[in-house]
């Protein structure tokens, strides 16, 4: 019988639980404010992961990225004391725009739903 699942998919879910937490509790750089990890995609041989930040503000978001990225070896060393594993993946932060996207298609749609009803 076949395994459901990668080795990367479940390290990638437990490194995003990680990581949100880290920044939770951890991180006191005034430049992070409110951070949403989207996803976490890990490669196949575990030494490099993308993390994808959503953030609440677009003018925001270099600022925490520029935070996010130079505390990359913050979050390694976290990473590697919390997970049981022999390597711990190299960090890199990527800017997640789905949700602002998603706000302005949503605003759309919405809109002209408006305008329809309106000439009825």
């Amino acid at each position: 019988m076949p395994r459901d699942f990668k080795r990367t998919d479940r390290v990638a879910d437990v490194m995003q639980k990680e990581i949100s937490q880290i920044i939770r509790q951890e991180i006191n750089d005034p430049r992070v404010g409110l951070v949403t990890i989207s996803l976490v995609q890990v490669s196949k041989d575990l030494s490099h992961a993308k993390v994808f930040v959503s953030v609440m503000s677009e003018t925001q978001a270099v600022e925490t990225l520029k935070a996010l990225n130079k505390a990359a070896g913050f979050f390694r060393g976290v990473l590697a004391k919390r997970l049981k594993m022999r390597i711990i993946p190299a960090l890199n932060f990527v800017y997640d725009d789905t949700t602002l996207k998603a706000i302005r298609l949503s605003k759309i749609i919405d809109d002209a739903i408006a305008d329809d009803l309106s000439f009825r």
